[in-house]
This record gives structure tokens, sequence and C-alpha cells, in this order.
């Protein structure tokens, strides 16, 4: 499975550790559905029309609790609200730093690519996002 820090995240976070340039995380992260992959440097084709908008989440030790043996999931669940049109085959998530636009923080495929349509409610279950170090 595909999936990664993005490049603006490297940066922010090699900055904050080799010198001194302090990042502070996101109070609230949003997570964002795609039928088209991004990279590390973002691009993808995320999911529009339809009711469609990024799920936000406090992001806190409840709804990420804290990472052991190099990996970090969700604590709780991420319900998108209900497509009111077919939002296609969603292939990959990402999770930004602000509702719309914004910076890509991390993405990665899904396990099982899920169409999503007309009126189906998309959700990730507890761990079921699931963020990787090496």
């Amino acid at each position: 499975m595909a999936g990664s820090k993005s490049d603006f995240l490297e940066l922010e976070l090699l900055d904050h550790v080799l010198g001194n340039a302090a990042y502070t995380a996101p109070a609230t992260v949003y997570i964002a559905l795609y039928t088209v992959a991004p990279t590390d440097a973002g691009g993808g084709t995320e999911v529009t029309g339809g009711s469609y908008a990024r799920k936000d989440v406090a992001n806190n030790a409840t709804n990420w609790p804290a990472a052991a043996a190099g990996a970090k999931s969700n604590g709780t669940a991420i319900t998108f609200v209900t497509a009111t049109a077919n939002w296609g085959t969603v292939v990959a998530f990402g999770i930004f730093d602000a509702l719309t636009l914004g910076n890509l923080l991390y993405w990665g495929d899904l396990a099982v690519n899920k169409a999503v349509n007309n009126g189906d409610t998309a959700s990730f279950a507890v761990g079921d996002i699931d963020i990787t170090e090496d």
C-alpha cells in the first residue's frame, strides 16, 4: 500500500528538528477522499460534488492516540456526510491542515477501493487510517 508524508510536511519537520524553526501542528485536521491518489507533492483528484466535504477531526490524543511501533492510527470512527450524488470510486485518503485548499500532510491508498454512490456514507472505522514512519 502506497502512502507517505507530503513533501510540505517533510520540510516543515526537518526545519523544526534541525534549525529550530518551530512547526505548530494544526488544532484540526481534515480528511479528504480521492478518486485518483495524490503523491508526496500533492495532486490527485479529490472527490467533489454530491455534498462532499473534507471531514474535520480535532487533532487530539482521543482521535489520534499515541504512536507505537512506528505507527499511529485514528482512535475514533471518521464518518463523512451521506453522498447526494455518486462520488466515484475512492482509492486514497489525504490529511490536510485546512477544510479547503491548505497543505497536504499525509496521504495513503485504501486497502480496498470503494465506490461511493448516491445515498452511501463513507467512513473509516477505528484504526483504519494507519500512518507509519520508518
